[in-house]
């Protein structure tokens, strides 16, 4: 009996340092990626320029760490959300203090642009990161 639970004991010891050895599979970017995915979603075209641009600001550092840390796996994915952040920061830039409809739908449009982004990359990390 007294060496069965010498058994165990060992055998529970290795798995414990197996399981601290291997950790967690998933890459870095992968929390990177769930941080950019939270402040995309949380992006509001009706809120306002002030916070429109806030928003952006948190899409921007969420997206320079993910592009950062994926771009050696991911270089196309990554690309496309670096180009198309800036072109919404470029949009957004441009708005005045009284948009026009064409300012505000050149806006939405591009953060469309940013949304399938990320959902590209999302899409093609999903293995990585599942």
């Amino acid at each position: 009996m007294r060496g069965s639970r010498h058994i165990l004991l060992g055998v529970a010891i290795v798995a414990a340092v197996f399981a601290a050895a291997c950790g967690s599979s998933k890459p870095a970017y992968c929390g990177d990626r769930s941080k950019l995915e939270q402040s995309v979603k949380s992006i509001n075209v009706t809120s306002g320029l002030s916070s429109l641009k806030t928003q952006l600001q948190a899409v921007q550092t969420n997206a320079t760490a993910l592009v950062s840390s994926a771009k050696s796996d991911f270089p196309d994915e990554t690309s496309a959300i670096d180009t198309s952040l800036g072109t919404l920061k470029s949009s957004v830039g441009a708005i005045t203090s009284s948009p026009s409809p064409a300012q505000l739908a050149t806006v939405a449009s591009n953060v469309k642009g940013v949304v399938d982004a990320v959902n590209g990359f999302v899409s093609a990390s999903k293995s990585k990161c599942s």
